[in-house]
């Protein structure tokens, strides 16, 4: 049965050690993000990625996206990061700045896609005790508490699968409405940006106004 965690009472570090041993045990968490719940899971535990699409009821060869504490770590897992991506992440990470990155060549993940992409989708999440746990556990694979193309859970209530799916759910209460993360794709072409979202292009334009636009 899934602990149900209060966020806003008890101790940080006590919060953070749990989540991170359900994630390194091998188990799903439901956790807090910005403006909707997610479920997350060790991104090298394979079995969990699964287990996570399962949940969801994904369809083949959706990839989830990974939370990393911090800039430095995405040199660490991915592959031609120009001086423009590493600009773009000091001014916006942490926060709604999505990018899609080409992984390290000997990087083995299956987020849902069986490596077939040849690119991860990265964030570093605004949430303090995301980025605690992200410390302990390294990168997290995530997906939306909510099915697809339903709107997003922002009650942790809300959530309605098996209690013995998840190994625990945090709950910050009720999650403030907002804007998607916007999304920007880079590679050795350069950075395009695929959703202008939380981020507007004219921010983005202001650190690296060589950023295109993808073409509707």
């Amino acid at each position: 049965m899934a602990q149900d965690i209060d966020l806003k009472s008890g101790e940080l570090l006590e919060h953070v050690a749990l989540a991170a041993k359900a994630i390194r045990d091998g188990y799903l968490i439901a956790i807090p993000l910005e403006h909707h719940y997610a479920y997350a899971c060790d991104a090298f535990k394979a079995d969990s990625v699964r287990a996570m699409h399962v949940l969801r009821r994904d369809e083949l060869g959706i990839a989830a996206q990974v939370l990393i504490a911090d800039a430095k770590t995405a040199s660490g897992v991915a592959r031609e990061i120009s001086p423009s991506a590493q600009a773009l992440m000091k001014k916006f990470w942490p926060g709604m700045l999505s990018f899609n990155l080409r992984p390290q060549v000997g990087l083995t993940w299956d987020l849902g896609d069986a490596g077939a992409l040849d690119q991860v989708s990265f964030r570093v999440p605004k949430s303090k005790f995301i980025r605690e746990v992200l410390k302990e556990t390294g990168p997290l694979a995530i997906a939306s508490a909510a099915f697809a193309k339903q709107s997003p859970i922002r009650r942790i209530s809300d959530i309605f699968v098996l209690e013995s799916a998840l190994a625990a759910k945090f709950d910050a209460g009720l999650l403030k409405k907002g804007a998607l993360s916007t999304v920007l794709e880079a590679d050795d072409r350069g950075i395009t940006m695929l959703r202008e979202g939380a981020i507007t292009i004219d921010e983005i334009h202001a650190i690296a106004p060589e950023v295109s636009r993808q073409l509707s």
